[in-house]
């Protein structure tokens, strides 16, 4: 009996733990499944696709299925097209090429040389396609303000900076940086932060350039007609005056490389303040003898990396009050440069600053194209008495680290014979749309014809113009093309 009692209480001990065993281990599978379900599922963001994959898979099909689209070589998908009946856009086609994949060619196609929209870089944002995107949430940077309660990207402040030193082609460490939406607001913008404060005593300021010109630099002051400061014409009237001192209320744009005739300039008149505009001093369009460090530059996106539908820009400049007042202007005006226009910017840049001195680097990659336009382009127009190019000699580049061949992004045309008074009309009745130099002030027998455009332009470009050249020698009159 005692023998019977003991097994009893044995088998009872051992069912108890039986269960407190199992017990334990599905409540430790439980932790476990619930840890593993917090870990996997996002909180923040429900909707899922079926793949499992988050939200950014969406866009990012989007993009890729519109870059993927054919359209023959001589046009764009855009995901922001006009949509077809099918609901998805079409093809945006390149001048002088039609249809639904951009195949058909236009017969007698007039070159379309005259604005500096800068598509030759494009080719080149294709090889990087996947570096460059940039995929942001719905609610990215709602709010008016960024980091620190800026209006600007404190990251992308510095990797412009760091661009710059990378480059060489500015000196950044005791400067001030100004973000606006492209270099053209912030051309007012500084004429603004320049100019006096506008009181009774003080004579408004004289706005002025040397011929030739941008003509955004007349057509802005004389639009925005700020009591501070008017448009008081070109350098050439001021700078032989006697007087030292006479300049001193002056605001003296220069260009640099020059817009429209490429050539490195400097301010000329003494006691100026001046806007150095170095949209183009980079190496792909230039050479780089130095780090500029006048006291106010202006930089664009635009002819630097090509992204000029971002309407991107930027000012270094050294005083700080003069800083304070250019951001003053931006911020009343705009309150800041697009936060979403600065992500892209700042991806582009880390891809640019990534491949410097390398295999894909942009600078070499454009410098490439420009060099072999201008070459082909002087190489036709040498064998004509009637049009001629300004004259640029090969120099040498601290960024390349040796002699560089022109590569401009404008051809600065003069028309020779004494009968053609207008060099804008006479090439257009050769077919070609450029940018008459009256413009600029420069007279009509200049004209400036853009290398910048895509490859499609440029080869119409240099078929009308070898037409032209051709008619010229066999003592026709130029005309329209029919190869096009």
């Amino acid at each position: 009996m005692e023998t019977g009692r003991h097994r009893s209480q044995s088998l009872g001990s051992a069912g108890l733990a039986f269960h407190a065993l199992l017990c334990s281990s599905l409540l430790l599978n439980a932790v476990f499944f619930a840890h593993h379900l917090l870990r996997s599922s996002p909180t923040a963001t429900p909707e899922r696709l079926g793949d499992g994959l988050s939200w950014a898979l969406q866009a990012a099909r989007e993009a890729e299925a519109v870059a993927a689209a054919d359209c023959s070589g001589h046009g764009n998908v855009f995901l922001d097209g006009v949509t077809g009946e099918d609901g998805r856009p079409g093809c945006e086609c390149n001048r002088c090429f039609s249809g639904p994949d951009c195949s058909v060619r236009t017969p007698n196609c007039t070159a379309d040389a005259d604005s500096g929209n800068p598509l030759f870089l494009e080719p080149y944002w294709r090889r990087h396609a996947a570096a460059s995107a940039v995929v942001f949430s719905g609610w990215h940077r709602l709010s008016y303000i960024t980091t620190g309660g800026r209006f600007h990207s404190v990251e992308l402040d510095r990797h412009i900076r760091l661009l710059h030193r990378a480059v060489g082609n500015a000196v950044v460490d005791d400067k001030y940086l100004v973000f606006g939406a492209g270099s053209m607001q912030l051309i007012n913008a500084l004429v603004y932060a320049l100019s006096p404060d506008g009181n009774a005593d003080s004579p408004p300021a004289s706005v002025v350039a040397t011929v030739p010109y941008y003509p955004a630099y007349k057509s802005q002051t004389d639009m925005f007609d700020g009591r501070e400061y008017r448009w008081d014409g070109t350098t050439a009237t001021w700078s032989n005056n006697g007087s030292r001192n006479s300049t001193k209320g002056f605001i003296e744009f220069v260009t640099s490389p020059n817009n429209p005739d490429t050539a490195l300039r400097k301010p000329v008149l003494a006691g100026s303040s001046a806007i150095v505009d170095h949209a183009y001093y980079w190496p792909h369009l230039t050479h780089i003898p130095a780090p500029a460090d006048e006291d106010v530059m202006l930089f664009t996106a635009s002819k630097l990396s090509g992204h000029a539908g971002s309407r991107f820009g930027w000012a270094l400049i050294r005083d700080e009050k003069v800083a304070k007042r250019a951001l003053s202007y931006v911020e009343q005006s705009i309150m800041g440069a697009s936060r979403d226009t600065q992500l892209r910017m700042l991806k582009i840049l880390k891809v640019i600053l990534a491949n410097l001195h390398g295999k894909e680097d942009i600078f070499a990659f454009g410098y490439d194209v420009m060099r072999s336009r201008w070459r082909r382009l002087n190489a036709v127009v040498s064998r004509s008495t009637r049009i001629s190019l300004q004259k640029i000699p090969p120099q040498y580049c601290t960024y390349f680290n040796r002699i560089k061949e022109p590569s401009p992004a404008y051809a600065w045309v003069k028309c020779e014979w004494e009968e053609d008074v207008d060099c804008y009309e006479t090439l257009l009745a050769a077919g070609i749309i450029s940018r008459s130099g009256t413009l600029a002030e420069a007279g009509a027998r200049y004209t400036r014809m853009s290398l910048l455009k895509a490859q499609d332009d440029f080869d119409v470009l240099l078929e009308r113009i070898t037409e032209f050249v051709d008619a010229e020698e066999h003592g026709r009159a130029p005309g329209g093309s029919s190869s096009m």
